[in-house]
């Protein structure tokens, strides 16, 4: 059953040129003449080579079978990221770059899903709010009645987030893994 180039979406796994690709993204492309198109960011799950190629939009791909499954995030070493299955608890060691630059977002005991192809964890991805405790910001000026000030506040996974001026360290915050933006206080 195959899915045309515009309907694959982030996450998912293809066939292509002879190896498994996860997307990373898909971008459509819509020129005033001739045909749209659409380019997918991909990723080699065995080699982990990364490329952008131009498609159709209705060019046909083969889609791959993945087993989806929510783990929980025990913490880091040098190399890898502890994941936990909550219901088998069996760990798993997770390579640091497949998370990347959301690794501040990684507090223990959070619920990250974690998407596997033949076994091998392909891709991660964490929940869209988390809750941070602010380790440090500088503290607040009395007197200072703009409403629309932030300050730079650094919280215990090293995320630099901006703050509202009465939030104090200690405290907890909520903030979009997808954006790094403050959300309200926890």
């Amino acid at each position: 059953m195959s899915v045309s180039a515009i309907d694959v979406r982030r996450g998912q796994a293809y066939y292509y040129n002879d190896g498994i690709w996860v997307i990373v993204s898909n971008e459509k492309v819509a020129k005033g003449k001739g045909r749209s198109y659409q380019i997918l960011a991909m990723k080699n799950i065995k080699t982990s080579q990364n490329i952008q190629e131009r498609f159709r939009t209705e060019e046909q791909l083969e889609p791959v079978t993945v087993d989806r499954k929510p783990m929980e995030y025990l913490y880091s070493d040098t190399n890898n990221h502890i994941l936990m299955d909550p219901e088998t608890y069996d760990q798993i060691e997770m390579p640091l770059d497949l998370i990347g630059d959301q690794a501040v977002y990684l507090v223990p005991n959070i619920v990250i899903e974690v998407t596997f192809i033949e076994g091998n964890a392909v891709t991660v991805e964490l929940p869209n709010v988390v809750e941070l405790k602010i380790i440090d910001t500088s503290p607040q000026i009395k007197g200072a009645t703009a409403t629309n000030q932030m300050k730079d506040a650094v919280c215990d996974g090293g995320a630099k987030v901006k703050v509202p001026p009465f939030v104090e360290n200690g405290g907890l915050i909520k903030v979009d893994t997808r954006s790094g933006e403050y959300l309200g206080r926890a």
